[in-house]
């Protein structure tokens, strides 16, 4: 099973910062190749900067859906609203942060 770091809140990685319920994404973080909820959990939690993932590894799988476990990569996770395999929505908000984990 992936561990999520940070602050998770229940099983589908929902955090102490964004627990909605289309809140059910984690990210590999480049810096660090561990899963956060949240760019605001990696800022509390780890004892490092954040690292935005460049777009040459946006084909690599770093993105969790909370529901089913399975993991996207980048470039699959910008181009949907909801999760391939499963169907749960995404919230569509996080693409405001966009900027903080990758580089678009």
């Amino acid at each position: 099973m992936i561990q999520i770091a940070g602050f998770p809140v229940d099983s589908e990685t929902r955090c102490k910062h964004y627990r909605g319920d289309s809140d059910v994404v984690a990210i590999k973080f480049a810096c660090c190749n561990t899963y956060y909820p949240c760019y605001k959990c990696h800022e509390e939690g780890a004892d490092h900067a954040i690292q935005v993932w460049p777009k040459t590894l946006f084909s690599e799988k770093a993105i969790l859906c909370g529901v089913c476990k399975t993991e996207h990569s980048i470039e699959t996770y910008m181009h949907v609203h909801a999760c391939p395999e499963c169907g749960v929505p995404f919230n569509e908000n996080c693409a405001f942060h966009y900027p903080l984990y990758f580089d678009v």
